[in-house]
């Protein structure tokens, strides 16, 4: 990306102010960068453990896989999921507060022995695969605003602050330059003006 500025002090000063301004957002810029990595590391962690998590009590439910067949999968359903909002390094990510589930009445005379304590099985496997897409909502989240924050380091750090530089550099040497050439022509001029006046 090309810098677009004028040869004169007032381009000069504005590229100085968009330079300074450039230079004092990107340790902030790198701070937050290295925030967010270490959340979506976290989250991409958290996520994981509760993925082994289920898996773990999946399979140790197929060795009552024969039960389940009696289980009534219309006793307990979910019927609402709260959410909080919570800012991670400017990111508003989603937080799990609760799971809230409906229970259908059921009789326990009629129902095996087992039954309520399937109910419960079922409530945590639901909790758990809740919550286990609420780390993958909030990895993704946090992993998009690294990347956006990741390319806005890369551009202030190899394309705007160089440029910025680069382009004072050039205004300078062009001022100087005129500055110079300017103050030669008036050494021409009143050497000449000298001359004539020592031959008159």
């Amino acid at each position: 990306m090309a810098i677009k500025f004028q040869y004169n002090k007032t381009s000069q000063q504005l590229m100085d102010k968009q330079l300074k301004v450039r230079e004092r957002a990107l340790p902030t810029l790198q701070n937050k960068e290295a925030a967010l990595r270490i959340e979506v590391k976290k989250a991409r962690e958290r996520a994981q453990e509760l993925e082994h998590e289920l898996e773990a009590k999946l399979a140790d439910l197929d060795n009552m896989s024969r039960l389940w067949g009696e289980f009534d999968m219309n006793a307990i359903t979910v019927e609402d999921v709260e959410l909080a909002n919570k800012r991670i390094a400017g990111v508003q990510t989603p937080e799990l507060v609760e799971v809230i589930f409906k229970k259908e009445p059921f009789a326990l005379f009629s129902k095996p022995v087992w039954f309520l304590d399937g109910v419960k099985i079922v409530e945590s496997l639901a909790k758990l695969g809740i919550e286990r897409e609420v780390y993958i909502r909030k990895m993704e989240l946090l992993d998009r605003a690294r990347k956006k924050t990741t390319q806005k380091v890369n551009l202030y750090e190899k394309v705007q602050i160089p440029g910025y530089k680069d382009a004072i550099l050039k205004i300078k040497r062009f001022l100087e330059d005129e500055e110079n050439l300017s103050k030669a022509a008036q050494k021409i001029i009143k050497n000449r003006q000298e001359e004539m006046e020592v031959q008159l």
